[in-house]
Formats: structure tokens, C-alpha cells, sequence
């Protein structure tokens, strides 16, 4: 066969058969399933041999063709067994985007939109589906598996796949244009340090100091805007806690990926049907405090358990990690206080942002630039509070100089010449880094 992958992202209509359109294809594809669940229970397709259920739905295609009439050439009757394959055992039309381990992102925009994103940057791919229903069914056969439903009476999921990738699925009538599917895909081969450093996105002296701060179990606060790459920083600065101590990760969905032993997964769920049965993020950041964690680490914090997260801090917990969705780093410190706010208590803002100030001591900002590309822009420490202002002071920077002729980001990261007042906690640690990571070089590398 030809490669799934270049047949999805490349095939156009030039590569159909004279006479015969693309949704002609999709309506014979239709046809060749359906007559294969007819006559084959579906348990034993369930059961069957990649290669036997190749067979069957060529032998299946022929009668089919046959009775329209329609001579396809080789490689069309080809992709025809293909993707009539993976409406059986995979998720239709979008399978070959699933399988595609250089897309960072899949967007269903209905039956005739799919779009996806490689290196950053998005683009319309050739993947279509027959219609709304047919949209609808893959959606349910990604989500059925997973405990999750999808319906008028829950048109909203999110959910993971096996392989960790997030899902998310909105359905009419909230969808007005028909159902929606994104799947945010996460690398198989987790990223390490040094590919973050060789990606531009830190320099080796920032890397090098984030280190040694998880290593001094300070809180660490990573935050940025959508597709920014938080995750993925926060997985790698797990990489960083000693495999002796015993870590509670909790998420609404499940994509940490820690290579620690000692590991405690924990994973929040929604209501069932009748509204009963939830378990918030909050509940579980109370519940770990009762589980012995050396370290806890929240996927993202978004709501009233940012309270809770910030008293664990300031009661023995040191050396917990967070993500946030900001726009930069003094915005994470008003965000913050926003989502203790949002706890249902009446504090005072003062005595917020005491806490924040006490509990939390960098922030680690991220942003995604229009060349896709991902960048550290800060590593920002809190300093206490002068008056009823937290005092922030950057670290290091990335500093834009421009782009070049084809629109790619131009620029450097650099120190700001000022000392960590954190720096005596990480030498009293035996963590001694290099004076010079922090003198403003011009560019780190």
C-alpha cells in the first residue's frame, strides 16, 4: 500500500478517477462498510486478523463495484480498502493524521473542514467526512471506550486516547455548524531537556537553573497561552525530582508522562447523566494532602482549588509544579488571585497575594510565536510584597529582534544581570551554579 500518511495530507481531486468526485469515493466507501457490518457480526470483525479483515473488505469492495459498475484503478482501489479499514478499526477519514507522528494537533470543523498542525503552524488537510452523522460516529467511537458519551443531553467531552493524546468534542445543537472534534496529540518519545534546548526554546544556562531550583524544591509556576508548550515544559522539569520521592500528579486529563516509579496518577471526572458522581480537581488536591506526597503537581490550575494548591504550598509541601493559562507573568500573579477568589472565600486581596507571594517562587512564561515556534520569554522570581504589591523580577528574557524574509522570529534569550535571591537556598542544597549563567552576555546559548 501507499503511505496513509502522504495520501491524506496530499491527494487532491486530480487524483480521483475521470467522472468519479470525492464524495462519489466517500458514498462507495459508505456502501462497502456497511454492506461488511451486514453480513459480518461485528464481534467477529472485532476478533479478526488484520491481513483476513483485509481480505474480506477487498472481496466486499469487488462486489460493490461490480454492481455500480465502476472500474477504479489500482491505487484508488487501494485507498478505497484503506479507508474502509479504518472506519472498522480506527477513527475514519482521520486516522492517518492519528498515525502521523509530525502533527502536534487534528480540528474536525464539521463533515468538510479537517485541518492540522505540524511544526507549529496550521494547515487544511484533504481528510473529509460523508456527513454531520458520519462525524458523530467517530466521535462516539473514541469517546464510548473511554467511559465518556456524547449527546444531546451531554454535547460537550473531554476525554484522552490510549496513547495520552487530549480529546475534545462538542456536538449540536451547542456546535451550530455541526460537530466538532480537536485532538491534541503529545509526542510518543517524551521531550527531554536537551530537546528543548536544541528547539531554541530555552537556552542551556536557563535549563541549567530550573534544574537546580525543582532540585532545591522550589514552587514552580509554568505559564503561557494555548499550544505554548506548558505541558510539555512541565513534564520535563518533572524529570528533574529525584526518583526517591513519592509524587502526586493530578489533571483533569491524564498526559503527564513522569519517568519516575513512585508515582501517583490521579485524574478528575465529570457528572454522569444525572448530574451526580463528580470529582473535581479541588477535591483532589485536598485528597493528595492525605496521601504522603513529597511532591505535587497539578496539571493546570484554573479554579478554587489555586487555594488549596497555595496552602499546600505554605504548609511543608515545597517543591510543587503548576501550569497556568496567562498572558504574562505579572498576569499570572492577578490570575492567581482571581482563581482563589473564585474558591468561594472572602479574603481580603492583601492577604492573597501574602499568600501567593510566600508560596510560590518562579514563574516560568511561555509563548508561541507566528513562525510556531515556542520560546521561554521569562523566568521571573517572586521577592515578597512591597506594600500590597507582589515584587516580580525577571531573570531571563527572550528578546525579538525582528523576523526574517520568510517570517521566522528573530531573537535571543539573555540574562538581566540581577542574582536569584533564591541562589543561597539552592548553594545551601549543594546546588552551586555558574555566576556567569546571570551576567546579561548578550545571548545565552
Amino acid at each position: 500500500m501507499s503511505n496513509p500518511v502522504s495520501v491524506a495530507l496530499q491527494s487532491t481531486e486530480a487524483d480521483l478517477a475521470p467522472g468519479l468526485s470525492r464524495e462519489d469515493l466517500l458514498e462507495v466507501e459508505a456502501q462497502v462498510h456497511g454492506r461488511l457490518v451486514e453480513e459480518i457480526q461485528p464481534s467477529v470483525l472485532a476478533a479478526m486478523a488484520k491481513e483476513r479483515m483485509i481480505e474480506q473488505i477487498e472481496q466486499m469492495a469487488d462486489k460493490v463495484l461490480q454492481e455500480r459498475s465502476l472500474a477504479l484503478p489500482v491505487r484508488l482501489r487501494a485507498r478505497l480498502v484503506r479507508e474502509v479499514y479504518y472506519e472498522v478499526r480506527g477513527y475514519g477519514p482521520i486516522q492517518p493524521l492519528v498515525d502521523d507522528p509530525t502533527l502536534t494537533e487534528i480540528m474536525v470543523n464539521g463533515p468538510k473542514q479537517v485541518w492540522a498542525e505540524r511544526d507549529g503552524k496550521l494547515f487544511l488537510t484533504d481528510r473529509i467526512f460523508k456527513d454531520d452523522g458520519h462525524v458523530l460516529r467517530v466521535i462516539g467511537r473514541i469517546v464510548t471506550p473511554l467511559g465518556r458519551r456524547v449527546d444531546e443531553a451531554s454535547p460537550m467531552v473531554d476525554a484522552r486516547l490510549p496513547d495520552g493524546s487530549r480529546v475534545n468534542a462538542i456536538i449540536p445543537p451547542l456546535a451550530v455548524r455541526g460537530p466538532h472534534l480537536n485532538i491534541r496529540k503529545f509526542s510518543r518519545v517524551p521531550y527531554t531537556a536537551d530537546d528543548l534546548i536544541n528547539f531554541g526554546t530555552y537556552a542551556q544556562q536557563m535549563m541549567a537553573f530550573l534544574r537546580a531550583c525543582v532540585g532545591a524544591r522550589l514552587n514552580i509556576i509554568v505559564s503561557g497561552g494555548t499550544g505554548s508548550g506548558k505541558t510539555t515544559t512541565l513534564n520535563v522539569l518533572s524529570c528533574f525530582i529525584p526518583a526517591s520521592e513519592r509524587i502526586v500528579t493530578i489533571e483533569d486529563a491524564a498526559e503527564l508522562r513522569l519517568q519516575q516509579e513512585h508515582v501517583v496518577s490521579l485524574e478528575s471526572r465529570p457528572s454522569n447523566l444525572e448530574g451526580k458522581g463528580e470529582v473535581t480537581i479541588r477535591q483532589l488536591v485536598r485528597n493528595s494532602l492525605r496521601m504522603r506526597p513529597d511532591r505535587i503537581i497539578v496539571g493546570e490550575t484554573r479554579g478554587g482549588e489555586c487555594l488549596d494548591m497555595l496552602q499546600a504550598m505554605n504548609t511543608g509541601h515545597d517543591g510543587s509544579l503548576s501550569t497556568a493559562h496567562t498572558n504574562s507573568p505579572r498576569d499570572t500573579l492577578s490570575r492567581l488571585e482571581t482563581m482563589v477568589l473564585m474558591a468561594g472565600t472572602d479574603l481580603p486581596s492583601r492577604a492573597i497575594r501574602e499568600q501567593i507571594s510566600s508560596a510560590i517562587n518562579l514563574i516560568v512564561h511561555q509563548a508561541r510565536f507566528r513562525d510556531g515556534t515556542r520560546k521561554c520569554t521569562h523566568i521571573s522570581e517572586i521577592q515578597g510584597m512591597e506594600g500590597d504589591t507582589v515584587v516580580l523580577q525577571d531573570l531571563f528574557l527572550f528578546i525579538q529582534e525582528g523576523v526574517d524574509k520568510e517570517g521566522n522570529v528573530i531573537g535571543y534569550h539573555t540574562a538581566t544581570g540581577l542574582r536569584p535571591k533564591c541562589l543561597p537556598r539552592l548553594e545551601a542544597q549543594g546546588l552551586f551554579l555558574d555566576p556567569d549563567a546571570f551576567a546579561p552576555l548578550g545571548g545565552l546559548q
